[in-house]
């Protein structure tokens, strides 16, 4: 492999990353998409084809002159392993560089045993030994609570139980791969940034509904993460002065109003349905046309509409992307939260469009990979040295310990 300068490298990761997350393009398309003058892009390609990262595929149509061959990613250019960690269980997901999983897995999990971490691990590393790729990049860990930052991943969490634990160094010390850690809701905006609607917007907020309610904040293209890395709690907006407690421990934030258990709690009070059901029923309740089910989360897209629109006027956002579990009612939450979230806007802000996205379990898991995939976009340098050693492997075909 030839020598090459740390500007050509990063411009390599670049060209992978971006065929990865918008498909294949050609020579002229690559070098107006990344600012990379027509001769220096030749010389790159030329460079990632003898180094097998790129393949040849059909040619473009022409409007004249010589049609333009496309370029892709090749099948080997490298793999992502992404984990979702919650209270009860953690999944797992491989994905090629173009963001599509090759395989998955889900383990029993239970955060607050003292071997947390050391089970993370172990389980980690199991799902890793099998790797369908020989070029493994780096692993991802979103994790529901704050995140230091990505590099070193010291996390502190509610949900879980966790209080400044070393998750980033301890994996990456056992593991002998680089590894990224960063909220589940963020590392679903950076996917939805590389590979979802949001590639066509570089200001959109990504907000979550299920067993808790959260957003994650893009702005001018980069995921916004605040301070210390806790921007986007919008489940923790107090709504209710006099509400139920939340498990952060204060009362009446909009997550103890609308998560899943706060809904199956209501319903249950109201007798909508009975002691020992959960959120399955309710939502079958509503599908059957039951009204006191379809008003509990009509109520409950009232509240989110209300609180959105108070982020929305702050931050200004594009899009709202709509994501999470509770989605697969999203029939009976829109019509509490399009009358609420328009009515609450000022005029010029009505508009906005909201996208709602199927959800399958794996998303997380896949919004965890991508932290991995994002670092050739990583200008503002998020990642730190963690998604330096990425870079290297992505550039070098490496996919070994450190």
């Amino acid at each position: 492999m030839s020598n090459r300068s740390p500007h050509a490298d990063v411009n390599r990761s670049a060209v992978l990353a971006h065929l990865g997350a918008h498909g294949p393009a050609s020579r002229a398309d690559l070098s107006r998409a990344l600012g990379v003058s027509p001769a220096h892009m030749t010389q790159l390609t030329r460079e990632l084809l003898a180094d097998g990262l790129v393949v040849e595929l059909e040619q473009a149509p022409s409007q004249g002159g010589r049609p333009a061959r496309m370029l892709g990613v090749a099948a080997a250019a490298g793999s992502a392993v992404g984990v979702k960690v919650v209270a009860d269980h953690v999944a797992f997901v491989e994905v090629g560089i173009d963001g599509t999983v090759v395989r998955s897995a889900a383990r029993e999990f239970d955060a607050s045993a003292t071997t947390a971490l050391a089970d993370l691990t172990e389980l980690l590393s199991d799902f890793i030994a099998d790797a369908r790729s020989p070029r493994l990049l780096g692993v991802g860990v979103g994790i529901p609570g704050s995140v230091d930052n990505q590099a070193s991943g010291v996390v502190d969490s509610v949900q879980l139980g966790w209080t400044q634990l070393p998750v980033g160094a301890t994996l990456r010390r056992a593991l002998g791969h680089p590894v990224l850690v960063e909220n589940n809701v963020n590392a679903l905006a950076m996917a939805e940034r590389l590979y979802g609607i949001g590639r066509e917007h570089d200001d959109f907020l990504v907000v979550t509904i299920g067993t808790g309610v959260g957003s994650g904040i893009v702005l001018g293209g980069s995921v916004f993460r605040g301070a210390a890395g806790g921007a986007g709690e919008i489940g923790h907006i107090p709504v209710a002065e006099d509400g139920p407690q939340c498990s952060c421990g204060n009362h009446g934030c909009l997550e103890a109003l609308i998560s899943e258990t706060a809904l199956v709690q209501t319903a249950r009070a109201r007798g909508v349905i009975d002691a020992g059901d959960g959120i399955d029923a309710l939502r079958a309740a509503a599908d059957a046309g039951v009204a006191g089910a379809f008003a509990v989360f009509a109520e409950a897209g009232h509240r989110l509409g209300r609180a959105l629109a108070g982020l929305i006027h702050i931050i200004d956002p594009e899009l709202v992307v709509v994501m999470g579990e509770g989605t697969s009612a999203w029939p009976h939450w829109s019509a509490g939260f399009e009358p609420a979230l328009r009515s609450a806007l000022i005029p010029s802000r009505r508009g906005i469009a909201v996208a709602v996205e199927t959800w399958q379990d794996e998303s997380w898991a896949q919004g965890a990979a991508a932290l991995v995939l994002a670092t050739p976009f990583d200008a503002d340098g998020i990642a730190g040295a963690e998604g330096e050693l990425v870079r290297e492997r992505l550039v070098s075909g490496s996919g070994g310990g450190r």
